[in-house]
């Protein structure tokens, strides 16, 4: 469905040291890292799309995060949910909704929310039932 989504940052090192172990939690690698282009980007393991993208933005204004916009990035699992969110506090971000089930959306619905360092609005979620335990 996407191509690629670009998230503005003023200051590309402090966003590659937020962004790169998140998304390596949650299985995407790393394509490129241009600092003298300003932008680096993901993709998931197997393909070259989508990517998600970091980066100045190209009018040279300083970037701003929007009303409204939010990114989610897809997790594999309820655990990886939560290690993202924790890293993700770790490295900068601010919480705007812990980890947890949201049946409102649909009953598996797990997810998490924060802002990067930029004010960038992220959720992370997974949409999958959680896995049966052996008794």
């Amino acid at each position: 469905m996407f191509s690629h989504v670009h998230l503005g940052t003023c200051d590309l090192a402090r966003a590659h040291a937020f962004y790169a172990p998140i998304l390596a939690l949650l299985g995407l690698r790393q394509r490129f890292y241009e600092a003298d282009d300003g932008w680096a980007g993901w993709s998931p393991a197997d393909s070259d799309r989508p990517l998600l993208l970091i980066g100045k933005p190209y009018d040279g204004a300083p970037a701003a995060p929007g009303n409204g916009q939010m990114t989610a990035l897809l997790a594999p699992g309820r655990a990886q949910v939560d290690a993202a969110y924790a890293r993700a506090l770790e490295l900068g971000g601010s919480d705007e909704g812990a980890p947890g089930l949201r049946p409102h959306y649909h009953a598996h619905y797990y997810g998490a929310y924060v802002r990067d360092p930029d004010g960038n609005k992220l959720c992370i979620c997974c949409h999958d039932p959680e896995p049966a335990t052996d008794p």
